[in-house]
């Protein structure tokens, strides 16, 4: 499985930002996707994830202000982003999940939230 984010950029507080995250490769093995992040000196956050079924989940710190979905006709899945804070500043990584079960990463996009 392969995995393309894009979308990342700089963007003032309270603005919005959608990430994307094109997936190829062998699709069909794909249980979950998710959203994570990544700040300087900070652990990976999982943000959101999404299984195969369309089931979505989210931690606490970013429920109700990102949303994850998918588009299956374009082999993409989303992160819709509103409200940014400035601590929302990161890195921000895809991953797909396969029967294995073998995790695969895209590369980072990173967004910047200015105050």
């Amino acid at each position: 499985v392969q995995l393309q984010a894009s979308g990342g950029g700089m963007v003032q507080a309270g603005g919005s930002l959608r990430l994307s995250c094109a997936y190829s490769g062998d699709i069909f093995k794909i249980n979950y996707m998710g959203w994570y992040r990544q700040a300087p000196g900070k652990e990976r956050e999982r943000l959101a994830t999404i299984t195969a079924g369309g089931i979505t989940t989210y931690p606490d710190s970013v429920k109700g202000r990102f949303t994850i979905s998918r588009d299956n006709a374009k082999n993409t899945v989303y992160l819709q982003m509103n409200a940014l804070l400035p601590e929302d500043s990161a890195v921000y990584y895809c991953n797909a999940e396969v029967s294995g079960p073998y995790v695969y990463w895209g590369q980072g996009t990173l967004v910047t939230v200015s105050s």
